[in-house]
C-alpha cells in the first residue's frame, strides 16, 4: 500500500459546503501496509524483502523508489488493478478525511504461484511475516502454502491477522492480533482487562490450535499465550500519544529479535520496548536500531558514533527537541565537571558531550596524559543522568563535530567570550558556564603527585 499525506493550514470554511479548506503546503509519500513492516525491519538494520501485489501504475513506481530509498528489496507481483493507495488530508495536525483507492479481489493461482516462488527464492531466509489486510492477497491457499513450506524449512512464520477466518494461519509460529482483531475473530466485544483478554485468548488458542498468541493491548501492553499459560507485559511507554503503526513495529521487532535469538520471552520484551518508543510519537514512525538500543541498554545507547548520532538527532529535531553540545577531555571526573554538565543539560532537552580521544589529549597535554583511557572516561560520563549521548573525536578541536550536529546551544566552560568559542558559527546560540571555583583536573593531579589527600585544588 502507498500512504500519502497532504498537510496544510486551515483558516476558513468552504463556501460550497460546511467543510474546512486546507491550504496544502506539504505532500508526503510513505510505505504503507506490509511496507511499513518492512520499513521497521530496515530501521533495525535488517535485510527486508517486500513481497506482495501492486498495480501497473505510477504509484507502483513510487513504492519502488521508497523501497530503494529505505534499503528494502522490492519483489512485487503486478496486476491490472490500481495500487492500493490511502490519501490522508491533514489540517493543523488534525486528520480531516481519508481517500482510499483500492479494489479488493481474490488472488489468482498464477499470482499466488509467483509470490510463493519469490519467497522460496530468497537466500538466507530466517523468518517470514504475513501482514494480512484482507485485500485478497493473503488467501487461505497462499497462507497455508507459505506456512507449510516454512515449517518444513524450520523458518518461523509471524502473522498479523485480519478477519474471522484464522484457519488459514494454522501452523504459524505466532499470531499477533490487537484487541480489535481478537474481537473480530470471536465476533464479540472484549473489555481490555486481564481477565477478559485471558478468556478470549484461551478460546482462540483452542479454536485454532496455536503455538503462540500475542495480543497487543494499546496502553495496557501485551499478553502472550503459550499452551495453557498467559504472561502479561505492561507497556513501556511513558505516555501513549499515538498507536498508529504500533502493530507493525511489534511484529517486525518480534520477528527480528526472535530470529537473532530464539527466545520468545526475550523477543517480546524487545518488541514491547520498541512499541513503547513508537506510541510516544505522532504518526506512523518506526523505531530505529539506535533508539531501541538506547531504551534496552541506556548507558550503551549513550555511546555514539557520529553517523548513528546524526540518525537519532534527525528524529529529535523533527520532534522539536533542543540540542545542547559541549566538549572536553574529562580526564579525571570531579565535582566541577558534574555541576558544569548539569547546568549544560538544563539549557535544552538533549546534552551531547564530545570527548577528546587519547591521542588527541596526548597532542594537547603531553605524553603523560590522559590519566584515564577514553573508554573509561566515556563510560563514567555515560553513567551520568544529565548526559544524553557521548561522542569521541580524534581531532584537536570539535569543530567538525559541531558543524555536523549544528546544536541549538553550544556550551563552553570558563572565562571564554562567545566570539572565541570554536564552532560557534554552526550553533544557534553560545552559552558560557563558569567553572566551579577550586576544582580542576590539573590541580587535582598536582595534589596527588604531592601526596596530599584533599580532593580540592
Amino acid at each position: 500500500m502507498l500512504d500519502q499525506y497532504f498537510r496544510g493550514s486551515v483558516s476558513r470554511i468552504s463556501p460550497e459546503a460546511p467543510v474546512p479548506v486546507v491550504k496544502v503546503n506539504q505532500t508526503l509519500s510513505a510505505l504503507g501496509g506490509a511496507g511499513n513492516v518492512a520499513n521497521n525491519l530496515a530501521g533495525l538494520r535488517e535485510t527486508a524483502v517486500l513481497v506482495g501485489v501492486t498495480g501497473k501504475d505510477a504509484n507502483h513506481t513510487v513504492l519502488q523508489e521508497l523501497s530503494l530509498k529505505n534499503s528494502i528489496q522490492f519483489k512485487p507481483t503486478q496486476v491490472n488493478l490500481p495500487t492500493i493507495t490511502k490519501i490522508r488530508v491533514v489540517g493543523e495536525h488534525q486528520q480531516i478525511t481519508r481517500l482510499d483507492f483500492e479494489e479488493i479481489f481474490p488472488l489468482g493461482s498464477v499470482e499466488s504461484t509467483l509470490m510463493l516462488n519469490d519467497i522460496q527464492s530468497i537466500p538466507d531466509l530466517t523468518g517470514i511475516i504475513i501482514s494480512d489486510y484482507e485485500k485478497g492477497t493473503c488467501s487461505p491457499e497462499l497462507c497455508q502454502q507459505i506456512i507449510r513450506w516454512a515449517t518444513d524449512k524450520k523458518i518461523p512464520v509471524f502473522v498479523d491477522p485480519k478477519g474471522s477466518n484464522w484457519h488459514k494461519y494454522e501452523g504459524a509460529f505466532v499470531i499477533t492480533p490487537n484487541l480489535k482483531e481478537v474481537e473480530d475473530a470471536l465476533k464479540q466485544s472484549i473489555p481490555n482487562t486481564n481477565e477478559a483478554v485471558e478468556k478470549a485468548g484461551m478460546e482462540l488458542m483452542h479454536l485454532y490450535c496455536m503455538n503462540h498468541l500475542l495480543v497487543t493491548r494499546s496502553d495496557k501492553g501485551m499478553s502472550l499465550f503459550v499452551g495453557a499459560t498467559v504472561h502479561h507485559y505492561p507497556t513501556q511507554a511513558i505516555e501513549v500519544y499515538d498507536v498508529s503503526g504500533a502493530g507493525d513495529t511489534v511484529i517486525a521487532t518480534l520477528a527480528w529479535a526472535y530470529c537473532q535469538n530464539p527466545d520468545i520471552g526475550e523477543a517480546i520484551q524487545i518488541a514491547n520496548a520498541a512499541a513503547g518508543i513508537v506510541v510516544s510519537k505522532q504518526g506512523t514512525v518506526p523505531s530505529s536500531y539506535e533508539e531501541l538500543q538506547q531504551k534496552l541498554h541506556p548507558n550503551l545507547g549513550k555511546k555514539q558514533t557520529l553517523p548513528s548520532l546524526m540518525s537519532l538527532l534527525d528524529l529529535a529535531k523533527k520532534e522539536g527537541k533542543k540540542i545542547v553540545f559541549t566538549n572536553g577531555c574529562f580526564d579525571i571526573l570531579h565535582r566541577g565537571h558534574v555541576d558544569y554538565l548539569r547546568s549544560a543539560r538544563a539549557l535544552g532537552d538533549i546534552l551531547i558531550v564530545g570527548v577528546n580521544s587519547d591521542s588527541s589529549i596526548r597532542r594537547l597535554k603531553g605524553s603523560d596524559r590522559p590519566i584515564n583511557r577514553e573508554q573509561d572516561r566515556v563510560e563514567i560520563l555515560s553513567s551520568l543522568e544529565c548526559v544524553s549521548f557521548t561522542l569521541v573525536f580524534d581531532e584537536d578541536t570539535p569543530a567538525k563535530v559541531i558543524e555536523a550536529i549544528r546544536p541549538d546551544v553550544l556550551v563552553k566552560g570558563g572565562d571564554y567570550k562567545p566570539d572565541e568559542v570554536i564552532g560557534r558559527e554552526h550553533a544557534s546560540k553560545v552559552e558560557i558556564i563558569p567553572f566551579v571555583e577550586g576544582y580542576s583536573t590539573t590541580s587535582l593531579i598536582q595534589s596527588v603527585q604531592k601526596g596530599r589527600g584533599d580532593n580540592k585544588r
